[in-house]
């Protein structure tokens, strides 16, 4: 509603899950975000594309300065790794072993965690010699998925009218 005031001149209408639901099941076409959107825009015979974006927002900082726990003798643990490591950061695009990941962890030996974005571990530790930057950190991660498709259903199995 606060759309349809702001902007009199475009053409705004409500949705809801069930309509969403109806067309996806009548297109056979598989549950997800990327699917959803494609029957919400209304255009089902337009060509579905096989790949979409992903994306993750990340922190930016870790403000937390100290560890909580004092060692013996009084002095404070730093908490925060150095920014940047051999010219790396944390969350950078990197290609590594043929594949696009991103950054997970930093060590001050030059090692790296690099994993996808879906989580899946490439190299709990691999050298910096072995990676070589594509894009340097955003906040917003972006990864290109391949989107799963759903066989098609058997002769005289569908949707019931």
């Amino acid at each position: 509603n606060r759309l349809k005031a702001s902007h009199p001149e475009l053409e705004v209408n409500n949705t809801y899950g069930y309509r969403t639901k109806h067309a996806r099941i009548a297109n056979d076409i598989a549950k997800s975000h990327c699917a959803d959107a494609f029957c919400i825009a209304g255009n089902l015979g337009a060509e579905r594309l096989s790949e979409f974006f992903f994306q993750k927002q990340t922190r930016r900082n870790n403000r937390q300065i100290h560890k909580l726990s004092i060692l013996k003798g009084g002095l404070r643990k730093r908490n925060q790794a150095p920014y940047e490591i051999k010219g790396f950061r944390l969350f950078d695009k990197v290609a590594c072993q043929g594949e696009e990941v991103f950054i997970y962890g930093r060590r001050s030996s030059g090692y790296f965690d690099v994993r996808k974005l879906n989580g899946t571990h490439i190299s709990a530790g691999i050298s910096y010699k072995k990676l070589r930057l594509l894009e340097k950190r955003q906040t917003y991660l972006i990864e290109i998925r391949k989107e799963e498709a759903r066989p098609p259903l058997p002769e005289g199995r569908g949707l019931r009218a």
